[in-house]
């Protein structure tokens, strides 16, 4: 007895020190998310460039495969188990969430729609609102992805085929600008469906955007069919396969390209259009622009600019070899294409961005960056400008706490990527409304709640035709067990034979139905057939059905054996799962809510800063310095046992903290209704900060249902096998004394 004793204690002890290991993971991990999204904030990535993803906390269960599923690292985290997005400038519009989430409780969708400026009017056909036969396709429609811009430009094709083909021979069916991803799909699809067509790009190479990527540079792309060639199934490409690919089909297909023919404007003339260009003018009766968003590069309008040594992009790094570079960018491009020359034999290359950090940069090449910068490959200057370019050298206005100093660097080469001036203003000439009040109302993506009727109405119905079965036989099923024997029915409905039976294989085959939503969930050797949205519903479906199928198996009488044991089980397993599915949805959004307050109070004291004279900033940045040192040590840092105390000692300690800060604002001047507004938000934002740590606690309480789900799960398991193997041994006429 004493050496089970021991050995219990060890085991307790041990499974009790794994748990607080987890947990203080668990806490670091969520701390390191939220930093994220506060950095991401305050650097400006509050919205999406173009598309941002929309959580709706009240349907979220934290099951994390929007997290996994989505292609872009950084977008998405889990935050007291829920879905939060730390980084929604990373959004690239994949859906790769929203397709998977298995209760529909994200979305992803144009940020701003309802007010911007940028984004072009157009029907589901993709024609612009108010000019018949003028399509737009690929990214001038705010949608970045080289998938959807191939399926835009196919759509269009499909379009202008079937509104019919014109009958006059100088004019074409069909005219597209620019030979990207869109252009070429519109135009293969143009050549199959028997099109009269001619495509048109200002450069003397089929590949848009993609062609003027850094040499070797990855896109990753979602499988898409594109006419005349088939699938596209690889997941990456380097650009140099991508535009070799393009340049074969071009060759292959013949397809009629004019390159080198600047777009100037389109004239609507009677029922068709006159396309121009620098060169010539072309008739078709319907246009598709593709011609993407990025426009000319964009200009800094400094002293030197106009200098040879001044490039706007970066075909091969190679020929920069033992130089002085100079890379002015914050974005992608920018810091590929620094990462690339910084690889170069005896480059000195240096990248300046004018803001103090990084937010819209996808994660791989966040820490190619920080690598090549720690191994001293590359070096950064932040919060810096460009003010004057000479032939060796350049200079720049470095910021240092608000006050900038100027700063001169040799130079041989300076390569601008601060993105382009947008193609906007042309398009709105042609006939492009980008007016939002002509666009329909996007519809807002509202809190839905958890879905509990659906559920609820769906496990009623099934049970009630559970309850209707078993009243119709109830002659047999009110009879005490031994006399039904004596019973008509006892033949059909017995555990053993016909019905009976039929139900106990219908239950073990809706048990092994209702597991593989776990295989598509873990996408388990790559099972990813039927939405996962689909297969939560077949899981919940099958789960009531399994029970209700072994209930009627047991001939509405388990009896206290391994099958009657089983069947308890999976009615333990189906009142575990409802219930930790509706209450554990509470709590995480709950914390969940604080800590978007907390976000918001945060923002708020920022904002302060903005208002005041400089000379009071310093003021509002110690108290944000004081109260992010005590969220960060009662929130994430501590256990529950000292966020009890710090109830009523952290409470006292933040306020004789706050008292000196106090003190040091009125020293400087600062006026008294100020420092009281700014104190004011420091202590709400504790207390509610303090809550959600609350709150987290109690989280990881409750989560402890999910493995009891779970470990009942295999319980039940294993009844079932057990119960199995004795039939089979000990033949079907045991079951009707083992039933259950």
């Amino acid at each position: 007895m004493s050496w089970v004793l021991l050995a219990c204690l060890v085991l307790a002890l041990g499974l009790a020190l794994a748990m607080a290991a987890a947990r203080r993971t668990q806490l670091a991990r969520m701390a390191a998310r939220v930093h994220e999204r506060e950095q991401a904030l305050s650097s400006g990535a509050r919205e999406a460039v173009l598309q941002e993803p929309v959580v709706d906390l009240s349907r979220c269960l934290g099951c994390g495969t929007c997290v996994r599923a989505c292609p872009e690292e950084g977008v998405l985290a889990l935050v007291h188990g829920q879905a939060l997005v730390v980084n929604a400038a990373r959004c690239v519009g994949h859906r790769a969430c929203e397709r998977e989430c298995p209760v529909g409780a994200i979305q992803v969708g144009i940020a701003g729609l309802a007010t911007r400026r940028d984004v072009p009017n157009v029907s589901e056909s993709l024609e612009a609102l108010g000019t018949p036969g003028l399509f737009l396709a690929g990214e001038v429609t705010a949608h970045a992805l080289i998938k959807t811009a191939i399926e835009h430009g196919t759509a269009v094709a499909a379009e202008v085929a079937r509104r019919g083909r014109t009958g006059a021979s100088d004019e074409l069916d069909l005219c597209i600008v620019g030979v990207g991803p869109a252009g070429l799909a519109c135009a293969l699809e143009a050549k199959r469906q028997g099109l009269r067509f001619l495509a048109l790009d200002q450069e003397l190479a089929p590949g848009g955007t993609v062609a003027k990527y850094p040499r070797r540079k990855l896109v990753v792309m979602q499988p898409v069919e594109l006419p005349l060639h088939g699938t596209l199934d690889q997941r990456e490409y380097t650009k140099e396969e991508l535009v070799e690919l393009w340049q074969r089909i071009v060759s292959e297909q013949q397809l009629p390209l004019r390159l080198g023919e600047t777009f100037l404007g389109v004239e609507r003339e009677r029922e068709s259009f006159v396309v121009r260009t620098e060169r010539a003018s072309f008739r078709a009766r319907q246009v598709c622009l593709a011609i993407g968003r990025r426009g000319s590069p964009r200009r800094l309008g400094v002293k030197g600019e106009e200098l040879p040594k001044v490039a706007y992009s970066l075909l091969d790094a190679h020929g920069f070899q033992r130089r002085r570079v100079l890379v002015v960018g914050g974005g992608d491009s920018a810091v590929e294409a620094a990462l690339a020359l910084a690889e170069q034999p005896g480059n000195e290359v240096t990248l300046s961005y004018r803001r103090d950090s990084f937010f819209r940069l996808r994660a791989r090449n966040e820490q190619r960056l920080r690598a090549s910068v720690g191994a001293s490959r590359l070096a950064l200057l932040m919060a810096s400008d460009l003010r004057e370019v000479r032939d060796d050298a350049v200079e720049l206005d470095v910021r240092e706490s608000g006050e900038p100093r100027r700063v001169t660097l040799p130079n041989d080469d300076v390569l601008v990527m601060a993105g382009g001036t947008t193609p906007f203003e042309l398009l709105s000439r042609v006939g492009v409304s980008f007016d939002p009040a002509q666009r329909a109302a996007p519809e807002p993506f509202v809190e839905s709640g958890p879905g509990l009727v659906p559920a609820l109405a769906g496990a009623f119905v099934l049970s009630l035709l559970g309850l209707v079965f078993a009243l119709w036989h109830a002659d047999y099923y009110f009879l005490p067990t031994a006399l039904r024997p004596e019973q008509l029915k006892h033949e059909l409905l017995r555990p053993g034979r016909n019905l009976g039976l039929a139900f106990a294989l219908g239950a073990c085959a809706l048990i092994v139905v209702n597991l593989l939503y776990l295989a598509r969930r873990r996408l388990l050797r790559g099972f990813r057939w039927g939405s996962l949205r689909g297969w939560m519903s077949v899981h919940v479906g099958t789960g009531v059905l399994a029970f209700l199928c072994a209930l009627l198996h047991a001939a509405m009488a388990p009896r206290d054996t391994v099958g009657g044991h089983a069947l308890w089980g999976l009615a333990v397993l189906l009142v575990t799962g409802a219930i930790g599915r509706y209450f554990y949805a509470w709590v995480p959004r709950a914390a969940n809510g604080r800590e978007l307050a907390v976000e918001e109070l945060r923002l708020r004291l920022g904002k302060l800063a903005e208002q005041w004279d400089r000379s009071h900033w310093s003021f509002v940045e110690r108290v944000r310095r004081e109260l992010a040192q005590h969220i960060d040590a009662t929130q994430w840092r501590s256990s529950f046992l000292a966020r009890v105390v710090a109830v009523v000692k952290g409470r006292r300690e933040l306020e004789r903290a706050l008292q000196l800060v106090a003190a040091e604002g009125r020293s400087a001047n600062v006026p008294q209704a100020r420092i009281h507004e700014t104190l004011e938000l420091a202590r709400v934002a504790w207390r509610t900060s303090l809550a959600a740590a609350h709150l987290e606690d109690l989280r990881a309480v409750i989560e402890s249902w999910r493995y009891l789900h779970r470990w009942v799960a295999v319980l039940v398991l294993l009844l079932i096998a057990l119960h199995v193997l004795y039939v089979l041994a000990y033949g079907s006429s045991s079951i009707g004394s083992f039933a259950g």
